[in-house]
């Protein structure tokens, strides 16, 4: 099993961890992720803002180097990546009109036989949940989370296409799998202010705020995402004492399957995740 890997910006800077772990974890899964050469920035940050046209050639031009890489679908863990890259397949799929626009813009001959995927939906639809469950050496037990999905993941639904937009589930059935305790709460998909936390920190720290303090009512101790957008602004706004530690699912999969790299990531977060930890008797 092997899949062409895109992963974007902040998976090479802010998300380090993030990569770094969702390499990990794959390759002790036995699944291949070939990086694709010369990938560039899908634009997510802006580029829709700008240019309708540009919001859709930057993340075609990765569609086309992994269609011809012919390493198998294409895998973008960042919810910001996948939601553009996702959002111009879509149109190449659907508008022939403008598929042949972006196809004499990119230089390349667009065959559909790449599909734009997540490593959530992966992991459950593809490795399977048993097969997770079979790597667990070291069960996540008394560690209390809630899984946070952020607008981007499975919104617009016609375009995300793998778990329901209105109440998302995947991500808590891996949690649960690992051996975690994954509290119910009503936020999983709740705005973080991710894209105002520079303009307008007053509403980024606000929005944080609220989702930290929800964490605390469900009874949970920490934040489980997949999204380095939203784990960056969780952790940087985040005002109130104790912070709420905000973990990948990577991580934490790579923590129950007790792999060597794993101690290698804390030391990337912002917010201590000694003490949840500790806590739960998992270091």
């Amino acid at each position: 099993m092997q899949y062409s890997y895109y992963p974007g910006c902040s998976l090479h800077a802010t998300g380090k961890e993030y990569d770094e772990s969702t390499r990990a974890v794959f390759n002790s899964l036995g699944v291949k992720l070939v990086e694709i050469e010369d990938w560039v920035c899908c634009g997510a940050s802006s580029a829709h803002s700008v240019s309708a046209e540009l919001a859709v050639n930057l993340p075609a031009i990765n569609i086309a180097l992994a269609q011809e890489a012919n390493h198998g679908d294409l895998l973008a863990p960042c919810a910001a990546c996948f939601n553009r890259t996702k959002a111009a397949d879509h149109v190449l799929r659907h508008d022939p009109a403008h598929r042949t626009q972006i196809e004499a813009a990119v230089d390349f001959k667009y065959t559909g036989d790449v599909r734009v995927r997540n490593p959530l939906d992966v992991v459950i639809n593809d490795i399977g949940l048993d097969t997770v469950a079979g790597k667990v050496t070291r069960p996540l037990k008394g560690l209390k989370a809630v899984s946070y999905y952020g607008c981007l993941l499975v919104r617009p639904p016609h375009l995300m296409e793998f778990d329901n937009p209105e109440h998302p589930v995947v991500m808590d059935q891996i949690l649960e799998r690992l051996g975690a305790e994954v509290k119910d709460w009503s936020y999983a998909t709740d705005c973080c202010g991710g894209s105002a936390s520079l303009p307008r920190v007053d509403i980024a720290t606000r929005l944080v705020g609220n989702l930290a303090r929800h964490t605390r009512e469900a009874g949970a101790e920490a934040i489980v995402t997949a999204c380095p957008l939203c784990q960056m602004n969780l952790e940087m706004r985040q005002a109130e004492k104790p912070n709420v530690p905000i973990f990948y699912f990577t991580e934490l999969m790579g923590l129950a399957f007790e792999l060597p790299e794993t101690p290698n990531w804390w030391s990337k977060h912002l917010i201590n995740t000694a003490p949840v930890l500790s806590a739960a008797g998992l270091v």
